[in-house]
């Protein structure tokens, strides 16, 4: 496997930040489905902490993402795809990138808001996109919750279509993002054998 994309299939360092960026979004809707009905204390402060801390990091790998996808480009359409399905899997992709900016953003601006420091992992303090006002603080925490919203649907739409192509349409779609998957090489064909001599063939022995 290459590590830039091909004509196709994704190459490795794009397949690496696209599962590394499921797996995130996957855990940040387990914490942030759970975290408001914990009880109030040092456990609850960290696993905030870790939500913040995660959505941070998301942001900085959508980023290099976008970056090394406008480096490496893409794989072309799977062919035989019609263009109405290009055309929606084109809308789909942007829509996913702009939701994976605007979700850590709008929650950075909720922090901002409400007067929290914010952290990365502990190890350092990012600085306020905002001041403190109650006003912007509900408008970034409804807006957090509707674009996650948006951003389950989107997903759930994309992944049901990879494998609606995998599973019934039969192409490379979903494939083509799975590391080592390979089409195996068609088995060669034997040797044909030679023809069968014919009675007008054999030899006249009494020649």
């Amino acid at each position: 496997m290459t590590l830039k994309n091909t004509d196709a299939r994704w190459g490795a360092i794009s397949q690496l930040f696209h599962w590394v960026i499921v797996a995130l979004i996957l855990a940040m809707a387990y914490i942030g489905l759970t975290m408001g009905d914990l009880p109030n204390g040092p456990r609850k402060i960290n696993v905030y902490a870790l939500h913040k801390s995660i959505g941070l990091t998301i942001l900085a790998l959508v980023a290099l993402r976008v970056l090394w996808r406008l480096y490496a480009g893409a794989p072309a359409p799977v062919p035989g795809t019609p263009g109405w399905q290009r055309r929606i899997a084109s809308v789909t992709h942007v829509l996913l990138y702009a939701l994976l900016f605007a979700i850590p953003l709008s929650g950075w601006v909720l922090n901002s808001s409400a007067g929290y420091p914010l952290q990365w992992f502990k190890l350092f303090n990012l600085p306020a996109i905002t001041g403190r006002s109650e006003r912007v603080h509900e408008a970034a925490e409804s807006a957090h919750e509707l674009l996650f919203w948006v951003l389950v649907v989107l997903v759930l739409a994309h992944a049901g279509a990879a494998l609606y192509h995998h599973l019934f349409q039969g192409d490379a779609t979903l494939t083509r993002m799975l590391p080592g998957r390979r089409k195996a090489a068609a088995p060669a064909a034997p040797a044909p054998l030679p023809p069968s001599p014919t009675p007008q063939d054999s030899p006249d022995e009494n020649a």
